[in-house]
């Protein structure tokens, strides 16, 4: 597994990660011991970056890694768990906002320590930048816990090149997650050289956009009652069709190449910098399998502009969220 490293003051990770959220339902029902299985494929496979959030399944993600790490005899230290907070859920499953303030950041941090049972966390970070708490307090709040122990390092999440210096300026921030994939381009116009410019990571979600370039997806694909794909704008019966001709014809490339659509679209994240690590949104065995693939295809300057004409930046139809979720986005602002 190569490494690549989380900006000038984050941890070297394998190249690619494995993001869990679809491990606890947030694409409808998934299986645990196979989740678990998955998250030890990937540690044998050499994937040391394993992404989570206390919101994902109001703490069963966490617990859910806690049993995978422990189970698999791994030492704590071969495994970089970076934690998104902050996100605010009720007992439905709906979404009441974000709390980012100095006293919450404690707080989550406390109850992700103990479900996740370990002492620190590698890399800790607000899901949304909250409206009404300055970046600069939330990042110092987390800064105290870095002098206390309990944090290695400081990411950002979906935030704008404004917010992103601001929270530089007050602790050296490892890295951004923010979604970038073929259909997802927006952080290349501003965020991504500033990142650059301040010697900041980029961990990549999204990057099958949820499946839906995956090469696996179908127009009349049953959704499962909280799949988040059954409000997705991208999945909706007026953005469908005209998303699934753009994988069609990157399916084409792919072919050529002798690789599956979804080894494609990784590698293309891959092939956009060293400094950018994509995350893998795996929840069974044969998906994480054929991510892995990735790593050893080889795009070259020829695959690189094949691959363009076919999913030119811009083509998506569809927001990447539902409006409502869509105005939680500083990075979209």
């Amino acid at each position: 597994m190569n490494l690549r490293q989380l900006g000038s003051t984050g941890p070297r990770v394998s190249a690619l990660g494995l993001g869990a959220m679809g491990m606890s339902g947030m694409y409808g029902p998934a299986d645990e011991a196979e989740s678990i299985a998955t998250v030890h494929a990937s540690l044998d496979a050499g994937v040391t970056l394993i992404d989570t959030g206390d919101f994902y399944g109001m703490g069963h993600n966490e617990l859910l890694i806690r049993d995978a790490l422990r189970s698999s005899g791994r030492d704590r230290g071969e495994v970089a768990v970076s934690v998104k907070f902050g996100a605010l859920r009720d007992a439905d499953g709906g979404w009441l906002g974000n709390d980012a303030r100095p006293q919450a950041v404690k707080n989550f941090l406390a109850y992700s320590l103990r479900r996740l049972g370990t002492d620190y966390i590698d890399i800790y970070r607000p899901a949304r930048l909250d409206p009404a708490v300055p970046i600069e307090e939330t990042v110092g709040a987390i800064a105290e816990m870095v002098q206390a122990g309990h944090v290695r390092h400081i990411g950002l999440s979906e935030v704008g090149a404004e917010t992103i210096r601001r929270a530089h300026a007050v602790h050296p921030i490892a890295d951004l997650q923010i979604e970038y994939s073929l259909i997802s381009r927006g952080l290349e116009a501003e965020i991504l050289p500033t990142t650059r410019e301040l010697g900041i990571g980029i961990t990549a979600y999204g990057v099958l956009s949820r499946g839906l370039i995956s090469g696996h997806w179908k127009a009349d694909q049953p959704v499962a009652p909280g799949d988040f794909r059954g409000v997705s704008p991208r999945f909706s019966a007026g953005n469908i069709d005209t998303n699934l001709a753009l994988v069609e014809a990157l399916r084409a490339v792919a072919e050529a190449k002798g690789a599956s659509v979804a080894q494609t679209a990784i590698a293309w994240v891959l092939a956009q910098g060293e400094d950018i690590v994509p995350l893998v949104g795996a929840r069974r065995r044969d998906r994480l399998t054929e991510a892995l693939g990735a790593l050893d295809l080889k795009l070259d300057a020829a695959d690189l502009q094949a691959i363009e004409a076919a999913v030119p930046a811009g083509a998506a139809a569809g927001d990447r969220y539902i409006a409502a979720q869509m105005a939680h986005l500083d990075s979209e602002k």
